[in-house]
């Protein structure tokens, strides 16, 4: 039995259906069986409860093989960081009282620093808060996310694709959330390891290669355009990040457009992504027609 947290979102889904696909038994915590009915349908063991309710944890934790866990994603933090911090302090209590024979933690690229990144800082107190765990622990520092990119699906039918990476040719790591799903199951299941690792995920891909490969899936000449650094503010609004706090994100795309998305820090492993960024558009042009 293994636990998944986050599993009605995209990192946590690809994780179950990895772990699913090798016959593992699967438990997952949840606040909305509803929600999750299409994961109970399939065997998924479902517990109530919610991130920050340790007892919770706890019970979702009892007897398991080895735990997946994750923060919630939060584009406008408070200024502290206290939704990450309340959620890190539940998973160090649980965890320590129910520790696991592995952990496996979904962390980011850049998360080594401590400070200057944006939203990255919630992953970096996440594997901060984390280092004093009994239970073996991987953190999967993935790269930026190919499914950030799925609102060019529509925007980008008059052949332009607006982004944050300036300029657009530059390579940062990118990885699509199936592969970080079968890395994070490969691990839970693979050969036991003692302390701590950190894998780096993904490959290094540019923006202009982004805006190809779903020109070709659009059938289209698609190019990136960098939206210019005083536009970023309305644009991140603009995606859905509350009015004057988009401080944030802006934070961490200019982490990214400064190299700290990077593959390489010291004392790390890596692996490359095998999934495309045309592969990640050309599934969801296929579900948005089914």
């Amino acid at each position: 039995m293994f636990l998944v947290m986050g599993i009605t979102g995209k990192v946590g889904g690809a994780t179950a259906e990895h772990l699913l696909a090798q016959g593992k038994q699967v438990r997952a915590l949840v606040r909305n069986r509803e929600k999750a009915r299409h994961w109970a349908n399939q065997g998924v063991e479902l517990v109530d409860g919610d991130w920050n309710d340790s007892a919770a944890i706890d019970r979702a934790l009892n007897g398991v093989e080895g735990a997946f866990v994750m923060l919630p994603p939060v584009w406008a933090p408070s200024p502290d960081y206290k939704e990450a911090k309340g959620v890190i302090a539940s998973y160090v209590e649980a965890l320590t009282r129910t520790a696991p024979p592995r952990v496996v933690a979904l962390s980011s690229l850049g998360a080594n620093r401590t400070s200057g990144h944006g939203v990255i800082t919630a992953l970096s107190l996440l594997e901060q808060g984390f280092r004093e765990l009994i239970s073996p622990t991987a953190f999967v520092r993935a790269g930026g996310f190919f499914e950030n990119f799925l609102y060019g699906l529509q925007v980008a039918q008059g052949g332009t694709l607006p982004v944050f990476y300036n300029p657009t040719n530059r390579k940062s790591t990118m990885v699509a959330t199936n592969d970080i799903g079968a890395q994070v199951a490969t691990l839970l299941t693979g050969p036991a390891w003692s302390g701590q690792r950190v894998v780096e995920l993904g490959s290094m891909v540019s923006a202009d290669d982004v805006a190809k490969q779903l020109g070709e899936v659009l059938n289209l000449d698609v190019k990136a355009y960098a939206v210019p650094r005083a536009g970023w503010t309305q644009a991140l609004e603009q995606f859905g990040i509350p009015k004057g706090h988009s401080g944030p994100a802006e934070e961490m795309y200019e982490a990214v457009n400064a190299g700290w998305m990077d593959l390489g820090v010291p004392g790390t492993e890596h692996v490359a992504g095998t999934t495309s960024a045309r592969d990640v558009f050309a599934a969801a042009s296929k579900a948005a027609a089914a």
